[in-house]
């Protein structure tokens, strides 16, 4: 395993193969990954501890909703999509290797 800093938390890359990746995201209350698509990219995240507001485009409209302890959901790619952390929480990610196909509309730390 693998741990990387980020400005929201860390995550820990704990599976690496040739069709998928593992990862726990630990987001710090307040925090926020930037709203983002993937053109190639399908993740589940899972919401190990902790709550989230969950932003996830359906239709034209972004829609809201809170994440807790045991929830789950699917993002296929083109998907708009970001979730912050509403209380300190580790959420699971599991997706396909393309871990660099990472198109950010919004970021509040200045990442492109």
């Amino acid at each position: 395993p693998r741990r990387v800093e980020k400005p929201w938390g860390w995550e820990l890359v704990w599976a690496e193969a040739e069709q998928y990746v593992g990862k726990l995201l630990f987001v710090r209350a307040g925090q926020a990954l930037s709203l983002q698509y993937h053109n190639r990219k399908d993740e589940t995240i899972y919401v190990h501890s902790g709550r989230i507001l969950f932003e996830m485009q359906e239709g034209s409209a972004l829609t809201q909703r809170e994440l807790t302890a045991g929830q789950a959901v699917r993002v296929t790619p083109p998907t708009i999509h970001r979730m912050t952390a509403l209380e300190d929480s580790d959420v699971f990610e599991v997706s396909t290797p393309e871990t660099d196909d990472v198109v950010r509309l919004e970021d509040r730390y200045g990442r492109r």
